[in-house]
C-alpha cells in the first residue's frame, strides 16, 4: 500500500484528534466512555488519588461533565467494562475478556508450578474464604506473612488474591478507595465472555491482534521499540505482524517528514487523516488537561518528538531530584502542550488549589486562552466535586 505523506504538524493535528482532546465527546457520557474505550482498547489504571485517578482524567478530558461514579457504574454495576493486565493494569471492554484468555492460562500455568507451591496453598484456602463469606479485600483476610511479589514484597494475603484474579479464578467486584475487593469469576463475568473460546487460537492471529489493538489505544505509532508497545510481544514477531498487517490492507503506513521512522494507522483512521489532510477536520483550540498516563502520553518519546514536550512522571522520584513537582498535568490548547501543573486538595478534600504552574517556552497567552484555562479550572473542579478560588489560582498562573 502507498504511503500517505504527512508533516509532523499535521501529525500532531491527527493525534489530537483522533483521541478527541480538543471537543468532548459528541455523545452522552455512557456512551462516550464506552465509544471511547472500544476506539483505545485500553486505559491505563493507577490507584494513586491526588487530583483524580488516571482513568478518571483520561475520560474527564474527553467526557463532558464526567463524574469517576460515570466510570465505575459501568465497572462495578453494569459489567460492560472490566479490569485485567494489558500494558499494565488497564481497564477495557467486557467484550476482550476472551481476547486475554492466553494471558490468563500463562499465569495459571505459574500458579499451578512447583514455584508457586506455598502461594498456591494460601490461595486455596482464599478460594474457600470467598466461596463461604463472599466478595473479599486483603484486609478481610489474616495471611499476614510476606512474600517476594512484583513490584516488592507483599503481604500472601495480597499475593494470593492476585494470583487468582491474574490466573482467572477471581475477577474484582469493586473498590473501596484503591483497595481491590475480589468474588469469584464466575459472578461477575457473564458466562457468555467467560465461557468462550480464545477467538485467536493460532500465534499469529493473537500477535497481529494485538498489534493492531495497540495501534488503536495510541492512534498513530511507529515501529521503533517504545513505551507504547509494553506488554505484548517482542519486535521480532511485532514486524511480521506489521508486514502481515500491511498485506492484509488493515494499517495504513505514514511518513511523517523529517523522521526517521515508520509510522501506522489502523484502516479505520483513513477517513480521520482524509479530514485532518484536507482540512475538514479542524482543530479546537481548547484548554485541556492531561492524566500522567493518559493513551496519548503513553511514549513520551514521541511526544517529545512530535510535540516538543519532554515530560516525566516524577511521582517516584525523591523530592530533591524533581525537576517540576509530585503529582504534574499536562497542559493541552489546541494542538499544542503549552504548559504543566501541579493541582491540590486541601487535607479534608474539599478545594482544589494549583501549587505551580509551569510555561512552556515562547507561549504567549492571550484573552482566548486565558478563558479556556478559567473554563477548564472550573470543570476541573466540578469533576472532582470540589470548590476552587478561580482568583487565587488565576494569581498562581499568571504571577
Amino acid at each position: 500500500m502507498e504511503k500517505i505523506r504527512i508533516t509532523q504538524a499535521l501529525a500532531r493535528k491527527f493525534l489530537v484528534a483522533y483521541h478527541s482532546l480538543d471537543r468532548y465527546s459528541p455523545y452522552g457520557k455512557e456512551k462516550g466512555i464506552l465509544e471511547y474505550f472500544q476506539k483505545a482498547g485500553s486505559v491505563q489504571f493507577d490507584p494513586l488519588d491526588i487530583c483524580g485517578k488516571n482513568a478518571e482524567l483520561v475520560l474527564q478530558a474527553r467526557i463532558r461533565n464526567f463524574r469517576p461514579s460515570d466510570l465505575y457504574r459501568l465497572l462495578y454495576k453494569k459489567r460492560l467494562l472490566t479490569e485485567g493486565w494489558d500494558k499494565m493494569m488497564c481497564i477495557y471492554n467486557i467484550s476482550d475478556y476472551p481476547y486475554f484468555k492466553r494471558k490468563r492460562d500463562q499465569d495459571l500455568a505459574y500458579y499451578n508450578s512447583k514455584d508457586a507451591e506455598e502461594l498456591r496453598m494460601i490461595a486455596e484456602k482464599v478460594l474457600v474464604e470467598i466461596k463461604n463469606r463472599g466478595p473479599l479485600s486483603s484486609l478481610d483476610l489474616d495471611f499476614h506473612e510476606k512474600i517476594d511479589w512484583s513490584w516488592a514484597p507483599a503481604k500472601l494475603s495480597r499475593a494470593a488474591l492476585e494470583i487468582l484474579f491474574f490466573s482467572g479464578k477471581l475477577a474484582i467486584e469493586s473498590r473501596i478507595h484503591s483497595r481491590r475487593k475480589y468474588d469469584l469469576v464466575e459472578k461477575l463475568i457473564p458466562g457468555e465472555y467467560l465461557s468462550a473460546k480464545d477467538p485467536n487460537e493460532k500465534d499469529d492471529k493473537y500477535y497481529d491482534w494485538s498489534v493492531k489493538r495497540r495501534l488503536g489505544s495510541i492512534g498513530l505509532y511507529y515501529d521503533k521499540s517504545g513505551d507504547g508497545w509494553l506488554g505484548i510481544i517482542k519486535k521480532a514477531e511485532r514486524d511480521k505482524s506489521l508486514r502481515r498487517l500491511l498485506e492484509t490492507d488493515e494499517i495504513i503506513p505514514i511518513e511523517i517528514i523529517d523522521l526517521p521512522f515508520n509510522f501506522y494507522i489502523r484502516r479505520e483512521e483513513r477517513d480521520l487523516m482524509e479530514k485532518i489532510l484536507t482540512g475538514k477536520r479542524k482543530i479546537t483550540k481548547k484548554i485541556t488537561f492531561l492524566a500522567p498516563l493518559d493513551n496519548f502520553m503513553w511514549d513520551r518519546f514521541l511526544i517529545e518528538t512530535l510535540f516538543g514536550f519532554q515530560y516525566r512522571w516524577e511521582v517516584y522520584k525523591p523530592a530533591v531530584e524533581r525537576k517540576y513537582g509530585y503529582y504534574v498535568l499536562p497542559v493541552l490548547y489546541g494542538d499544542r502542550i503549552i504548559a504543566r501543573f501541579e493541582p491540590v486538595r486541601n487535607k479534608k478534600g474539599l478545594s482544589l488549589s494549583i501549587k505551580n504552574w509551569w510555561w512552556e517556552k515562547g507561549v504567549k497567552p492571550d484573552d482566548t486562552m486565558k478563558k479556556s484555562i478559567e473554563k477548564a479550572i472550573g470543570d476541573y473542579a466540578q469533576f472532582l466535586e470540589v470548590e476552587t478560588d478561580g482568583e487565587t489560582c488565576f494569581r498562581q498562573i499568571f504571577k
